[in-house]
């Protein structure tokens, strides 16, 4: 990220102009049950969706006995696509790429089809049919994306073939796609989920290599896994309702798998967070899950809004960008977004480090990150800017954000603003946090606090301060005629910083 074209980053004082923003892209997924495009902004480290739109078809319904594509789904989708075409040529999406998976592959009048797709849409448009080992490769960069250091197995099960990737330390490696889409599954199951427990195993036998990665994660993708998580986190009151990184101990997998597929259907339609247009893949779905922590050995699930259209996107991004910290770069975006000088960040993890010697190199992450969302709310109104910056960082829609961070953030910087401790809407900051991160969040945003009271939000009135810890004491150091002076605000922001960290706090002022 260039941030020598935000606001504050030439080396004069010039009017800062913003950087111009990258054109849009856009992708369609043409699945065996749904079709979706998706128009991302720009070619950030963490997307920004415009534009998400789905239909469910069915394209895939029959494949497994009739070896062809449903004939209404396709009428269907050559409709869909007509309007997708028309939304993103008005969008101002440049590329935009078709990408059809297992149904289209598969199917005996599938290219066909995509004949007539084409002289629908026109030369302008790629349409990229994905063999099962470039579909799964996609997929593995998307999950990257969000997880760049995955370690075990991605599942990603969509309506016609389920495809699996080794993934070591971050690295894709041995792929395997398999007949297992909920739709193909149902079929060659006679619509039964105990019958499909035999055809699961017999298929997941096959990946011999799926045994080695005993012990590690198993990454889930597809939106029959989305509507699984879903129902959990309904069912559980989980106190934030977004699936990216939402991750569930082996157990209580196997609980949940076992659960959706003894349900019966009325009993489905009665869960909470049970998609309606889903409830006949779920058990399907659910029986995938339970012989794939089975096969795997994973010591936990976790599941994945990215995958297939984030690995396209990903092949647009430049390596700089793609190789970014996804932390970091989701912090740095807010900021650049809603914050009014990029240049006080740095100086504001330099200003807070002698008050965090001993932290260890996640939590240092976690500082950094805060200091870049810190000035988040400047343009929110007075009376509500701690809550909309929580809210803000707390639901924020990229993808580099794990929800340990999300609430940890979220709260540093609801205090900052000097949000009440026991404000109710900070309540799901303090149910995902431990005793020990919500303590850390306290001293930190009680730090932050002093650094804007000091400095108005200016790194040249920063600089003439500086905070230290000497002996038992907290040593606040102004310096003579820098802009700065020991007001009754900043007293009573010392003070409170010192309760924090338990120490007495002493202001000294020193010649400029």
């Amino acid at each position: 990220m260039d941030l020598s074209l935000l606001p504050g980053g030439a080396a004069d004082a010039a009017p800062a102009v913003p950087p111009a923003v990258a054109p849009r892209c856009g992708v369609v997924d043409l699945g065996s049950n749904s079709v979706r495009l998706v128009v991302f902004e720009g070619r950030l480290r963490n997307p920004v969706t415009v534009f998400n739109e789905k239909a469910v078809l069915g394209l895939g319904r029959g494949l497994a006995s009739t070896g062809r594509l449903n004939e209404a789904a396709v009428e269907q989708a050559l409709t869909v696509m007509g309007r997708y075409h028309a939304v993103a040529r008005a969008m101002g999406a440049d590329p935009v790429e078709v990408l059809a998976t297992a149904a289209v592959r598969d199917a005996v009048n599938g290219p066909a089809f995509v004949a007539a797709l084409r002289a629908r849409l026109g030369p302008d448009v790629p349409i990229r049919i994905l063999t099962g080992e470039a579909e799964a490769r996609l997929s593995a960069e998307g999950v990257l994306l969000g997880f760049p250091g995955a370690d075990g197995v991605l599942a990603d099960l969509g309506g016609g073939s389920l495809e699996l990737v080794e993934l070591v330390e971050g690295r894709p490696g041995r792929v395997a796609s398999l007949p297992l889409g909920t739709l193909r599954l149902a079929e060659r199951a006679g619509g039964e989920p105990a019958r499909a427990r035999a055809v699961v195993q017999s298929e997941l036998e096959r990946v011999a290599w799926l045994k080695e990665r005993a012990g590690r994660d198993l990454y889930l993708v597809g939106g029959a896994c989305r509507a699984l998580a879903r129902m959990h986190i309904a069912q559980t009151a989980y106190p934030l309702m977004i699936v990216h990184h939402y991750a569930l101990p082996r157990d209580e997998a196997r609980d949940l798998a076992s659960m959706v597929m003894a349900a019966t259907r009325r009993t489905l339609e009665r869960m909470p967070g049970a998609p309606a247009k889903r409830l006949a893949d779920l058990p399907f779905a659910a029986v995938v899950l339970r012989r794939l922590l089975r096969a795997s050995g994973a010591r936990r699930i976790v599941f994945s809004a990215n995958g297939l259209r984030e690995g396209w996107y990903a092949g647009l991004l430049p390596e700089a960008v793609r190789t970014a910290d996804p932390l970091l770069s989701a912090a740095q975006d807010l900021a650049l977004r809603f914050g009014r000088d990029h240049r006080l960040p740095e100086a504001l993890f330099r200003w807070t480090a002698p008050l965090f010697e001993s932290e260890r190199p996640a939590e240092r992450a976690l500082r950094e990150a805060a200091c870049w969302v810190s000035d988040i709310g400047s343009h929110d109104h007075p009376d509500y800017r701690a809550e909309q910056a929580f809210l803000r960082v707390l639901r924020q829609p990229g993808v580099g954000l794990d929800h340990h961070a999300r609430a940890f953030l979220a709260l540093v910087v609801a205090l900052r603003y000097e949000a009440e401790p026991d404000a109710p809407w900070m309540r799901t900051s303090r149910v995902l946090l431990d005793a020990a991160a919500v303590r850390r969040a306290e001293m930190l945003g009680a730090a932050l606090r002093l650094a804007y009271t000091l400095s108005g939000g200016t790194p040249a009135l920063l600089a003439g301060t500086a905070l230290s810890r000497r002996g038992g004491r907290l040593v606040l150091r102004l310096v003579e005629g820098g802009g700065v002076f020991a007001g009754e605000s900043v007293l009573r922001r010392v003070e409170a910083l010192g309760a924090a960290f338990g120490l007495e706090t002493v202001v000294e002022v020193a010649g400029g």
